[in-house]
């Protein structure tokens, strides 16, 4: 079985690393990224399963969600956040995001999804 690769994408650099270096202890192929800025083209240059983002630390949208799953469909997407609502991310949130994780991030349910997203 191909070892299971993420992109992380928190504009916080030590949360970044944190995040990498969780899922680099448990073989996971960890990707950081520190801005949406160049995030599609990295993953069309190095497609992998999932991508995770961080809802406090980076501004987007329905549509930027709406575009990324239209251009990578099998696109995984886990979502962190300190926040249990997002205003104006409804759409995204049930149609879009695979999972939704609070913060601080929890590594159990964190593998949870990631085996989830391993065995479809």
């Amino acid at each position: 079985m191909r070892r299971l690769g993420v992109v992380v994408v928190e504009s916080d650099a030590h949360n970044c690393r944190e995040v990498c270096a969780l899922l680099e202890q448990a073989n996971v192929s960890a990707t950081p990224l520190h801005s949406l800025e160049g995030l599609l083209e990295h993953l069309k240059r190095e497609p992998v399963r999932t991508l995770i983002l961080d809802l406090d630390t980076l501004e987007v949208d329905n549509n930027f969600f709406r575009k990324l799953k239209k251009q990578i469909p099998d696109l995984h997407i886990l979502c962190l956040s300190s926040r249990k609502h997002h205003p104006g991310l409804e759409e995204a949130m049930g149609s879009y995001i695979y999972a939704s994780l609070a913060k601080p991030l929890n590594p159990e349910e964190l593998f949870f999804w990631l085996k989830s997203i391993a065995e479809t």
